[in-house]
Parts: structure tokens; sequence; C-alpha cells
């Protein structure tokens, strides 16, 4: 029995080790969390999962709150205009209703379903040190931990990485009471130029249903303003405060909110970055990154932890494919690569929203409005970043597109 060992208990780790297990592989992984530390703990993302995705976890029996989870039934786009109300809005359905279910409900359920089938949990904070015993004790060892000492053994990839530093200040405010979207559930997603993004959302937490605002404030705008936020209830009022300033018709639905728990708050930033997927440990073992430990996108398309599934969903793939044969340094680049044809486009759509808008993309959204194709396809697009490439991306294609759609 060939036997792997996985750095990091998330979203991208676990769901690759329980997939593992089923295939009758001997799998341990280490987390520098207990399951009850991280259900007790401060909320981890804003995380929403779309059709992919979900599938997905699916196919290994790991979507365990579809009957309780709320669906996110599309997507509603708005940007203010400049004397007030808006310059663009519309919204259009998903194909397949996303769904998002708090992490701190979701890892230890999946770390107790990783353990009933036998797979071996060990509390420690790994350190790089620690890889070179993993390595001379299994066949594989896989890096799913995206913070700290081990991920910086992964270089930076210059050549995908136009960033290096962070360009948005985040903020994520767990909240039960506000008024739900007329028609159907979306992510409403608010885009103000020059100053930021707000988008929020229907989700599931340890209390019930509830909804997930997220906060992108361009550095050293109105909207990079959490710095000197001091507890719960002042994350609570500045999120109110942003609202009122920026998106009112979105504090309209604030009147009646409340957070659901004293730990329902995170603020934070970093640098986009696309890493090289090995590290070769000075023992020349190579090691292999996953998910986030590689390609760390912001959060401003919603797309971490569906690139974390689909990211295990490759390796899950490759590694079954691999049979007995050495799991290599070479072969790890090619299972990366791999996934990286799908990460890619997740990676160019992120850092194209992240940048000013080009006209081209205006156009578009302005012309969504009227046109419900052109929104269907946008939204649908949340669920495969691929289909950018074909129509959004490029200034040419896009135009042909809207000459296409007119005629």
């Amino acid at each position: 029995m060939r036997t792997i060992l996985v750095v990091g208990a998330g979203q991208a780790g676990l769901h690759l080790a329980i997939g593992l297990l089923q295939n009758g592989y001997d799998v341990t992984v280490v987390s520098n969390r207990t399951p009850e530390s991280i259900r007790d703990g401060r909320v981890m993302s804003g995380q929403a999962m779309f059709g992919t995705a979900q599938a997905h976890e699916r196919a290994l029996g790991l979507d365990l709150w579809s009957d309780s989870c709320p669906p996110i039934e599309g997507i509603e786009l708005s940007v203010p205009a400049p004397g007030g109300g808006k310059a663009i809005g519309w919204a259009a359905r998903l194909d397949t209703p996303a769904r998002s279910v708090d992490q701190r409900v979701k890892m230890p359920a999946w770390l107790a379903e990783f353990e009933r089938l036998g797979g071996k949990l060990v509390l420690h904070d790994a350190t790089a040190a620690d890889l070179e015993d993993y390595a001379a004790q299994y066949d594989l060892v896989l890096v799913a931990a995206g913070k700290g000492q081990i991920a910086s053994l992964f270089e930076r990839d210059p050549a995908r990485s136009p960033y290096a530093t962070p360009q948005r200040a985040l903020a994520v405010t767990y909240v039960h009471g506000l008024a739900p979207r007329p028609e159907h559930s979306a992510v409403c997603f608010n885009l103000l130029p020059g100053v930021g993004e707000y988008f929020v959302f229907p989700a599931l937490t340890h209390s019930g249903p509830c909804e997930i605002m997220v906060f992108e404030g361009a550095p050293g705008g109105p909207m990079d303003c959490w710095d000197d936020v001091r507890g719960p209830a002042e994350h609570l009022a500045r999120s109110r405060r942003i609202l009122e300033d920026f998106f009112p018709w979105e504090a309209e639905r604030c009147a009646g909110i409340e957070l659901t728990d004293a730990n329902a708050v995170l603020t934070g930033r970093f640098a986009p970055t696309v890493r090289h997927p090995v590290a070769i440990l000075p023992s020349g073992a190579p090691v292999l990154g996953v998910a986030d430990v590689v390609v760390l996108n912001d959060p401003i398309t919603g797309q971490g932890s569906n690139n974390a599934a689909k990211c295990a969903a490759t390796y899950l793939e490759a590694i079954l494919e691999r049979g007995g044969q050495p799991f290599d340094a070479a072969w790890m680049r090619r299972t990366f690569d791999r996934f990286w044809t799908q990460a890619q486009h997740v990676t160019a759509w992120t850092n194209a929203l992240l940048a000013p808008a080009e006209p081209h993309h205006l156009a578009l959204l302005g012309t969504a409005g009227q046109v419900p194709a052109i929104a269907s396809r946008f939204v649908n697009g949340f669920d495969d970043p691929a289909d950018f490439s074909e129509w959004f991306m490029d200034a040419e294609r896009a135009a042909a597109y809207l000459e296409r759609v007119a005629a």
C-alpha cells in the first residue's frame, strides 16, 4: 500500500486525503489545529462553491450540507453612478446554484470522516525540517498549508505573478438578519472603480443560515479602513458605514443585522502569487504544493475554494493514474501543469478585475443590462472561468462577441 502525507487540513488537503483513502491509500494528514479549535475559532474565509466544485465534493460523498445550506441562485452586478443610484444594475441566474458552508462547520466534519475511513491525523505545526523526515518516510508528500514557513519553500513565479504587493484590503463579516434580496438569492457584487468592491451572499454557519459580507478596498482608498478597528462590534459598525457611504442600496438591507458570533469577523491583505509547484528539500527530495500554496488569487472573484476543489480532483486523478511508479519531481510538475490548464484562466481573470477596468469590460457589463445572454454568460463564468478568455479578456474578441450578439 502506497503511503501519502498531506500537510494541511483545509479545503484542498482534506478533499484530496479523503479521496485517496477511498481508493486504498495509506494517508496521514498533519494539521496545526484540532477539529475543536477550528470549530470554535475565527471565520477563515468568505467561500462560495459553484457547480463544478460542488460536483467534485459530491463525487466523494463530501457534499454533506446540500439540504441545509441555502442556495445561491444567481449573481447581481451593481456599479454606482456619480450622482447617486446605479450606473449598471442587473442580475442573472446560475445554471447550477452555488453554496457556501462556513469552514468552521465543514472542516471538522471532514476531519471526522477522514478518521472514520482510517486516516491518521497528526496534530503538529509542521516545519521545513519536518518535511525532510516526512519525505524519507512516505511515497509522496503534499503541502496544502498555504501560510507560514513551509509555503515559503515554494518560490514565487514572477512570470505568472504580476503583483508583488497586496491589491486590496480585505474584510469579512458573517451576519444574521440581512433583508433577503427580492426575486431570487444571489451574490450581490458591487463595484466602485478606484474605491473597491463589496459582495454579499447567503451561507450556512453554526447557528444556521446567514449572510457573508466581503469588503475589498483599494490600497490607500476610503475602503482601506480596517487597521484601527478594535473588536467585533467596531468591525460591524465599520461594515455598515462603508455601505452607507458607497452602496446605499445594500445599507438598506442591513437595518436588522447582527454578528453570527463573536468570531464572525476577519481582516487581512496579501499579494496574489503563483509559485513554482515543486520544492526541492536540502536532501534532494521533492514535495508538491497544493491549491493556495502554489496558486493564491485575490478573493475578488470568489474562486479560492473552487480552485482548491479543482486542484484536489486533478491531483487525485493524477495520483491514481501513477499506480506504482515513483512520484518524482517531473511527475509533480506535470501534475501541476494539468491543474494550471484550468487555474491559469482563474488567475488571469482575477488579476484583470483587480486592475482598472478596460473600456471593453465596461462595454460588456453595461450591455449585459439590456442583453440577458451576456449577463448569463458572465454569471456562469464564475463556475467556468476558462470561458472568459473567449470573449471577456481580449478587446477584439469582446467587440466581435458584442457584434454577434447584436446581430
